[in-house]
């Protein structure tokens, strides 16, 4: 359980699951539709951005009935007769295919055989029709035109009211199947170039012309969820923009003579392009921003439809194609789990900034240069996984951080110099272990001082003066400890632990071998410092004690003790007992080895091992130590070398 607990509060761990659980947030948010307006708006955009490189003209003319030409006809609907005759000027010029986008469900006299024969005598003319809706009648195509001169004219509206989807054929009530307006248009222009529809050779119910394959809409293909899927659909590319369709009035055509060359051999449609009969609609490139957010007349969306047709079928244009729902998945948890690892990685402020909007101009620059190679990647789910798990599990992290460096400081920051407290922050992965440290074995030299006679000096000191006159001592001692890289473990009366070597684990010889001069150091630096308040005790005509001082070398252990509330970094071990009784060796003698001086310190032939000739050291001898069945080979420190000068003031922590 501790080990699971361990896992839990592992940083690594944090952020693998906390980017799971961002990705299932996201994955279910889209599954429920909730992302889908974002997603379309995306793709929108995206479409609205692309570059221009319909570089070719589309042989498709737009004869546009404007608000002009209605005011000198001076009527509308169009007779019969009027339509026959501008249907018979634009056949004079040859075109491939003739749209007409305009209903004709009934007859509007005179003119009505007039119409009728220019239908059978044309068969590339092309009358509309269109399915019921629910609240909405069928329109009826006239009944002069033959079947094949027939195609419905619905066009698909998302729930925002923008066309994004084309129909390419629909079922009627006779389980027959009628040709999309924009299709039968395509397929006549196709049809003069020897281009037919054919099955595609894998899947024989999908369409295919010339090379390209026209894979049928699925409910949840790109960023739709459950969209009415009826039919045989595809999504509509819109590549290029808009392309530079040619629009003459019709006034125009039937009062002046046209060079040939505009309408031969060219798909011809014919629209309302009028104010006052209003037949517009929204796509991707005219909702909401530009000047024509007010939307584009329906024979314009026929002509972007039928066009994109002939670029599949002559020029190889593949039309836009979705990543199946498990590639989109992985693909939007992808970016989730990477918000994770930024997450882990982006340790202030200034780098969260900069990675984070890294990695939106990189969803942003992929989903881009994708649809523009015609593929629809999902970038609104994979934005937001990777902002949700890069701030959530920064905040996170960082709060985890800020109480782990609170728990760090209240362990070591009173206790080490603010260098080795940086250093100990900076290193933590190495010792930190589910909110506390890890406990590890490691090479340390510790050193025990105390004093000798203390109990009848504090007799003759009021609590007042007693208290002062430690907190002066174990502040000078204390301070002399950090500043030769040491960390003082306790305080118990009048009596120091320090370790050097802790709380981050030294790897090679010359680490500890350092960690050991700065022990030594660390206790000469005391030794002269007892002079200096010796001095200044007499002065004061305070008492004067003498120090003890134990240094060992070897192996301990070091972690924390303690509940989560009260914890205390501490070492344990055979090193640890032998440093105590060092500084304990015959404590009650009056001699105790001091000599003419006021310190006395005693270190382990462990120790004596890692220092050189720069210090000056005579044998005390093999010597039983309390609680210890070997004898120990003891040294008494005296000082540095007479060459070597003062004590070094460089410490390597």
């Amino acid at each position: 359980m501790r080990g699971l607990m361990s896992m839990l509060r592992s940083p690594r761990v944090a952020c693998l699951l906390g980017s799971t659980m961002v990705a299932g947030i996201i994955l279910a948010a889209r599954q429920g539709g909730y992302l889908e307006p974002w997603e379309l708006a995306a793709y929108d955009l995206t479409l609205r951005f692309q570059p221009a490189n319909e570089r070719s003209t589309p042989p498709i003319v737009l004869i546009g009935i404007t608000e002009n030409d209605i005011n000198t006809i001076a009527r509308w609907p169009l007779t019969d007769d009027f339509m026959a005759r501008l249907l018979e000027k634009i056949a004079i010029y040859q075109p491939h295919a003739i749209g007409v986008d305009i209903y004709r469900n009934f007859s509007v006299p005179p003119g009505q055989e007039a119409l009728d024969k220019a239908l059978a005598s044309h068969p590339e003319i092309v009358m509309v029709t269109k399915f019921a809706k629910p609240g909405e009648p069928a329109v009826p195509p006239p009944h002069g035109a033959s079947p094949e001169q027939v195609g419905f004219n619905d066009l698909l509206k998302d729930r925002d009211g923008v066309v994004r989807r084309g129909l390419l054929f629909l079922g009627n009530d006779n389980e027959e199947q009628t040709f999309s307006f924009s299709l039968r248009l395509a397929l006549l222009h196709l049809q003069a170039l020897g281009i037919t529809p054919q099955p595609d050779p894998t899947h024989p119910e999908y369409l295919r012309l010339g090379t390209v394959t026209f894979r049928p809409f699925e409910p949840n293909d790109g960023g739709y969820v459950d969209a009415d899927a009826k039919g045989y659909q595809i999504l509509l590319d819109f590549r290029g923009g808009n392309p530079p369709i040619r629009s003459i009035p019709m006034t125009t055509v039937l009062s002046e003579p046209l060079d040939p060359a505009t309408l031969k051999d060219k798909i011809v449609l014919v629209g309302v392009t009028a104010e006052s009969v209003p037949d517009l609609f929204h796509t991707p490139l005219s909702a909401g921003l530009g000047s024509e957010e007010r939307g584009i007349y329906g024979a314009y969306v026929h002509a972007h439809i039928a066009n994109q047709f002939l670029r599949a079928a002559i020029n190889g244009v593949q039309p836009i194609g979705t990543l199946s729902e498990v590639q989109e998945a992985i693909w939007i948890s992808l970016w989730a789990f990477l918000g994770g690892i930024i997450a882990f990685a982006a340790r202030s402020v200034w780098r969260f900034v900069v990675l984070t909007a890294t990695g939106l101009v990189l969803i942003i620059a992929i989903s881009y240069l994708a649809l523009m190679k015609g593929l629809w990647l999902p970038s609104v789910p994979p934005a937001l996984g990777w902002l949700t798990s890069a701030a959530l599990l920064t905040a996170f992290l960082s709060s985890q951080e800020k109480a782990q460096r609170a728990l760090l400081m209240q362990l070591f920051s009173r206790h080490v110099s603010p260098e080795v407290a940086e250093t100990i922050w900076q290193q933590r992965d190495l010792f930190w272990d589910g909110g506390r440290p890890r406990s590890q074995k490691m090479t340390i030299t510790v050193l025990f001082t105390d004093l000798e006679n203390f109990t009848p000096m504090a007799e003759k000191l009021d609590p007042q003066e007693l208290m002062e006159w430690m907190n002066n001592y174990i502040e000078k001692m204390a301070q002399l400890v950090m500043q030769h890289g040491g960390v003082v473990d306790d305080y118990f009366g009048d009596a120091i632990k320090a370790n050097f070597g802790t709380p981050v684990a030294r790897i090679s010889e010359a680490e500890i071998r350092q960690d050991t001069i700065n022990a030594v150091n660390c206790a000469l630096a005391m030794q002269t410092e007892m002079n200096h308040l010796h001095i200044q005790w007499q002065e004061q005509h305070l008492p004067s004690v003498r120090m003890r001082i134990g240094i060992f070398t070897g192996l301990a252990v070091a972690g924390s003790l303690g509940s989560s509330e009260r914890l205390k970094y501490t070492t344990i071990g055979d090193t640890v007992n032998i440093a105590a009784r060092l500084e304990s060796y015959e404590k009650d003698s009056l001699e105790a080895g001091f000599g003419d001086g006021f310190c006395r310190i005693l270190i382990g032939e462990a120790t004596l091992r890692y220092l050189d000739d720069r210090y000056q050291t005579s044998k005390v001898g093999l010597l039983s130590l309390k609680g210890k069945e070997e004898k120990i080979a003891v040294y008494r420190l005296i000082g540095l070398a007479q060459s070597t000068g003062d004590i070094p003031k460089e410490v390597h922590v």
